[in-house]
């Protein structure tokens, strides 16, 4: 088959079962919709697979598919920029796409919107696949929106739920702000470059490197900064980084599969592969490469403080997501593409694994998903409980599992670059590493040791009551082979793929010419004299920092909430500031609400009020009324009808156009 056909088989299979289920979703029917988006996301993945082999084989493509526009000399097209970078991009989003998608029939099996929902998740597949495959800004944009669009509707799934449309609304506004960033990003591309293909702007970078603008108060501005913080603006919102990440936990509110989906291989990691994307452009700006870095690493951190008093397991994972995504965004400002790449690679396996182990657990308690309410989980449910513990150990860097060489050289990059603010990102990483330990750990042994809670009848989730089955005294039991399938199907790259895979694409020539690295920036260098083998990183991480305080996390929190479940209950009474700041996510959501809704209705108010009212209706309107009143009354009075007035008038009428033409003369 000629490449260029499967190149479009890629993105178009999904869209084509996604057009089936969700147009003739009524004719084909609920088996119909299943079969027919499965087997879209199925055609896909293989396709993407052979790109793989022919990846690796040293065939690349860049080219234009379709022209939409010629303005001039500008030519806005849908083309494919296969490489390195694209091919495992595409093997990710399908394989966790087929899984969520297998996943989907048995969460899914009860709900009305049942058609709806496959229909909404293979479309999301095709957007993230054009957004990955794009080579040229205009089509990454669209990708970019349709991720944005799709994600609103999956949050906002159950709309007769206010807590899902208030999640939606929400998502969609601050990607609204981060969107703007990033649109103002591409126009000054194609205002300085003249094009809006990659290969032009990369080759042309170097050119502008030293261009400056004026933004405001004739202070110049470099271009490259300019262009490098208002393309992250955008992947601040798509990849939920502080202080852009407010949407994402809310996102919980849509079903679990769309949970996997948009926070394992799809939405979120957009952002994080289009800097990776931009990398000739970043390299230019050690200023964006700085501000990445800063915000990476306050994400990485203080989110994962969010999710140790969080009892929402859905919420505990998102929280986890935030903060890895900020591990990944570490490793970009440190230059290190191809380690935040890797990094996004293991996680959407392991964090797809820990989403969907969640949703199992969700379905055997009958939608309840508060994790005080769980326990004891592990006899009846093995499956769940093994792959749930895989998930966990890789989440948290365990030596040998995927989480554990991304995890590990993200911290070794952050140790070695020689950015000015390195040194906070590297102690942030570090201290993140005993965190993640402790909330992961937290939220395992809640759920799947200790002593049975579940049947003291409460029930909480974000499930509509439709949902609800059973009764709550019931025994928990193992969810039906479409559930723990892919469950099982995920664990295994969440073991392997990490120690399989660190050696070519870290240290080998995988990525080739897909990410771009400068000289001075000697990060990746220095990385690679530190490896000597899978094995070895593997056998020397016991004598680590990162290693130990790993251990110490899963310990304390083995000792918190197995042994001693009174500590926790006491230090959150002794810290009650501290307790009551991350139970509301510092007040981010307090402020925003005050500072930009409450703050848009007062000027809107008062633009209302003083504007409208005083100035338009009270001066134009009235004003202009109450001058032709006042006219009109002084008008009547020469109104009178005597003829000795109007005679008197003409009189005077004609005495001062006498006395005009005698002045002009």
């Amino acid at each position: 088959m000629d490449m260029q056909m499967l190149y479009l088989i890629v993105p178009l299979a999904p869209l084509a079962g996604a057009i089936i289920a969700g147009l003739f979703g009524k004719w084909v029917g609920r088996t119909g919709a299943h079969l027919a988006t499965i087997a879209g996301v199925t055609v896909s993945l293989i396709a993407s697979v052979l790109v793989f082999q022919d990846v690796l084989a040293g065939h690349t493509f860049n080219g234009t598919v379709y022209t939409w526009m010629v303005l001039g000399d500008l030519r806005l097209e849908v083309g494919f920029l296969i490489d390195a970078l694209t091919a495992m991009m595409m093997l990710v989003v399908t394989f966790v796409s087929l899984m969520v998608h297998i996943y989907t029939i048995g969460y899914m099996h009860d709900d009305p919107g049942y058609q709806r929902f496959f229909s909404y998740i293979s479309l999301f597949t095709f957007s993230m696949l054009m957004l990955v495959m794009s080579n040229n800004f205009l089509q990454l944009f669209f990708g970019w929106e349709a991720v944005g669009l799709v994600s609103y509707l999956l949050i906002g799934f159950w709309y007769t739920k206010e807590t899902a449309i208030y999640a939606n609304l929400k998502a969609f506004l601050v990607n609204r702000v981060g969107d703007f960033g990033f649109i103002l990003g591409i126009g000054l591309v194609l205002a300085h470059f003249g094009s809006l293909d990659y290969a032009t702007v990369f080759a042309r970078a170097p050119s502008l490197a030293n261009e400056t603008i004026t933004i405001w108060f004739d202070t110049p501005w470099m271009l490259m900064t300019v262009i490098g913080i208002l393309l992250f603006i955008g992947a601040m919102g798509k990849s939920a980084q502080f202080p852009l990440h407010v949407w994402l936990p809310d996102s919980m509110e849509g079903p679990t599969p769309i949970s996997a989906l948009i926070h394992a291989a799809t939405m979120v990691t957009a952002g994080i592969f289009m800097v990776a994307r931009m990398s000739p452009l970043y390299e230019l700006s050690d200023v964006a490469l700085s501000f990445i870095m800063v915000i990476g690493a306050i994400t990485a951190l203080f989110m994962g403080l969010l999710g140790i008093v969080q009892n929402d397991i859905k919420r505990v994972i998102a929280y986890s997501t935030l903060s890895q995504l900020g591990y990944m965004t570490v490793a970009l400002g440190a230059s290190a593409y191809s380690v935040a790449v890797f990094h996004l690679m293991t996680h959407a396996f392991f964090k797809a694994l820990l989403f969907l182990a969640a949703g199992s657990v969700i379905i055997a308690l009958h939608h309840n998903q508060d994790i005080r309410y769980m326990g004891g989980l592990k006899k009846y449910m093995p499956i769940t409980w093994i792959t749930s513990l895989i998930g966990s150990l890789a989440l948290i860097g365990t030596p040998f599992l995927s989480g554990f060489y991304s995890k590990e050289t993200i911290i070794e990059a952050a140790k070695l670059s020689h950015l000015p603010v390195a040194d906070f990102a590297y102690w942030a990483v570090l201290i993140g590493v005993f965190v993640t330990a402790f909330y992961s750990f937290r939220m395992y042994f809640l759920v799947f040791h200790g002593k049975e809670r579940f049947r003291q009848g409460h029930a909480h989730g974000n499930e509509p009551d439709a949902h609800h089955a059973g009764h709550h005294g019931e025994t928990p039991h193992e969810t039906p082979w479409v559930i723990t399938g892919p469950l099982l199907a995920l664990a295994l790259p969440s073991l392997a793929i990490g120690y399989m895979t660190i050696e070519p694409m870290l240290y080998g020539d995988f990525f080739g010419n897909a990410v771009y690295v400068a000289d001075r920036h000697p990060v990746m260098n220095e990385l690679n004299q530190h490896f000597h083998g899978a094995l070895a990183m593997g056998l020397h991480a016991v004598t680590t920092l990162p290693f130990w305080l790993a251990v110490t996390g899963v310990g304390l929190s083995a000792f918190f909430y197995l042994k001693r479940p009174d500590i926790p209950a006491a230090m959150a009474q002794r810290f009650k500031f501290l307790y009551r700041m991350l139970l509301n996510k510092y007040w981010f959501d307090e402020l925003y609400s005050w500072l930009f809704a409450k703050g848009a209705r007062a000027l809107g108010g008062g633009l209302w009020r003083r504007g409208d009212q005083n100035v338009i209706d009270g001066f134009f309107v009235n004003g202009s009324a109450y001058l032709v009143e006042r006219f009109s009354r002084l008008a009547k009075a020469f109104q009178s009808g005597y003829i000795y007035h109007y005679a008197f008038a003409m009189l005077i009428g004609v005495f001062a156009l006498v006395t005009w033409f005698a002045r002009l003369n």
